[in-house]
């Protein structure tokens, strides 16, 4: 891959768009690295996850733990609470 680095350069000798992402004054110097982009073909792509595992998703149809933060205050609440009498 090659790349161009352009050291002390004046922000206001840059194209008017880059200006504005910067927010910079006008007289600041910056150094500016141009790289070309890979292409983004079908392998470089991310593939979406598929699993053959038996065990990924066997809690999915449990109608209880439908709202999983409901379910989950539910399980770690205290069982007794202190205001209870023996």
């Amino acid at each position: 891959m090659n790349a161009i680095v352009i050291e002390h350069v004046k922000v206001d000798d840059l194209p008017q768009d880059w200006r504005e992402r910067l927010h910079a004054k006008s007289d600041a110097r910056v150094t500016v690295r141009i790289e070309e982009e890979a292409e983004q073909t079908a392998a470089n792509q991310a593939e979406p996850f598929v699993t053959n595992d038996p065990a990924f998703g066997i809690w999915r149809d449990r109608e209880d733990m439908a709202d999983v933060d409901a379910y989950l205050r539910k399980l770690r609440a205290p069982r007794f609470s202190r205001e209870q009498e023996p």
